[in-house]
């Protein structure tokens, strides 16, 4: 046999498959995209104007067009590889998202997502407090939720095992109605509305509505946040914190999502945003592990005032008394009085704001 056969085979063999291979159409490629914003800048203020750069990189093929958003709206499109969007006003505080999606001409595309964080302009005001009364407050009561109404307390208490709803006289401290959870449900936040009571649980992303009157469980309800925390209401719709920075509003009859805002100061993004009381159109909010009260606007999530509550309980701390940090706002609207409280506090305070000296 001809020794030279089989190398001659292989090599007919080998043009034949780089041929073929070469042949192939080669795969599409992602293009991809960079976005950098002007002035580069670690927060950015609320109102300000800054310039967005983007730049994108194509392996293969050609362009069709790159778009734009800054916060779901469209604010400039090009087909040109690298472009830039001038007087970008910053308009929402919080975390603020620009997206570029480049789509080539064959339809494939890839998008590119940064955030921002953006304070508010305003510097919030500085109030301490002035206490005018106090009251017993059941220092087994791990308070997650508080409210007034109609002349009487209602506390929202947490801890699985423990966790329940109470009507609470507010000069004895005593409880005149309760209705307990399921030892695995973890209570959180309540309100009220309509003659219904609404309560939220931490992890179970489920809340339950109650009678007014007589305590009667008449409904439930789910939530996307994974967690609830405190819970209010504007006269109109449910809103409820989840313990990040932002501030959520549901629909009462069927829970939907109606809106959220996120919620900063002049210096940066607030979070542990815990529980809330509507007060003559702004909200109020604990911070959770702090003894600081914010106010905040509902439209914006701008910080307006921050009220220091440190050592309101001081001269009620008995020695080893076990407790936990300040959680409850309480307003009465008829009397113009708002109270405080916290989980296993032994008292509640009424108390009056005072402007920082």
């Amino acid at each position: 046999m001809n020794r030279t056969f089989f190398p001659t085979v292989l090599i007919i063999f080998l043009f034949v498959t780089f041929i073929s291979c070469s042949n192939k159409p080669k795969r599409s490629r992602k293009p991809v995209s960079s976005i950098t914003i002007e002035p580069n800048a670690r927060n950015y203020i609320y109102g300000n104007s800054v310039a967005v750069d983007v730049k994108t990189k194509l392996r293969n093929g050609e362009i069709d067009n790159i778009k734009l958003y800054y916060e779901d709206e469209l604010i400039k499109e090009s087909s040109d590889l690298e472009f830039r969007a001038e007087n970008v006003v910053l308009k929402n505080v919080g975390r603020n998202t620009f997206r570029a999606v480049a789509m080539k001409t064959d339809s494939v595309s890839n998008t590119r997502v940064i955030s921002v964080n953006v304070v508010s302009e305003i510097e919030p005001q500085q109030f301490t407090y002035k206490t005018i009364n106090n009251f017993p407050h059941n220092n087994s009561f791990y308070t997650q939720g508080l409210e007034f109404h109609q002349g009487f307390l209602y506390e929202g208490t947490g801890e699985n095992g423990s966790s329940g709803l109470f009507k609470i006289d507010l000069k004895s401290g005593n409880s005149l109605q309760e209705y307990l959870l399921d030892e695995k449900y973890f209570g959180e936040g309540i309100t009220i509305l309509n003659d219904k009571i609404y309560q939220l649980t931490y992890r179970a992303q489920k809340g339950f509505v109650y009678n007014l009157i007589d305590f009667a469980l008449i409904d439930s309800f789910e939530y996307k946040s994974q967690q609830g925390w405190g819970l209010t209401n504007d006269g109109q719709n449910l809103i409820m914190s989840n313990g990040s920075h932002e501030i959520i509003w549901l629909d009462p009859e069927n829970y939907s999502e109606i809106k959220r805002i996120q919620v900063a100061n002049n210096k940066g993004i607030i979070n542990n945003i815990n529980e809330l009381e509507y007060i003559d159109g702004k909200l109020f909010a604990n911070i959770y592990t702090t003894e600081m009260i914010i106010e905040i606007d509902p439209e914006t999530g701008k910080v307006f005032s921050e009220i220091n509550m440190n050592g309101i309980l001081n001269l009620y701390q008995k020695p080893g008394e076990k407790i936990d940090y300040m959680n409850g706002i309480a307003w009465d609207a008829e009397n113009d009085r708002l109270f405080v409280t916290g989980k296993w506090w032994p008292r509640v305070f009424e108390i009056e704001l005072v402007p920082s000296e």
